[in-house]
């Protein structure tokens, strides 16, 4: 099965049955991925459910955290 992700083809064998395999098989943090199917946005409760096909195009977006506001780094306003 090939997938385009992000631009760029890869290939899965065996075939990736559901959004929710792949995102387990990419070892991606389910409430930190947005993903977009052949141009559709997925809801994450019907990643189970969405069946993939050879030859779909996604989007995955993976936010990540970080960073930290520390009061001596803010400098007073003028």
């Amino acid at each position: 099965m090939k997938l385009q992700i992000n631009g760029e083809e890869r290939s899965f064998d065996p075939p990736i049955p559901t959004l929710a395999a792949l995102v387990e098989a990419l070892a991606m943090k389910p409430d930190r991925v947005a993903i977009e199917l052949n141009r559709d946005i997925v809801p994450r409760d019907r990643w189970a459910e969405t069946i993939l096909n050879d030859g779909d195009k996604l989007e995955m977006v993976h936010f990540v955290g970080g960073g930290s506001l520390r009061a001596d780094a803010i400098s007073p306003r003028s």
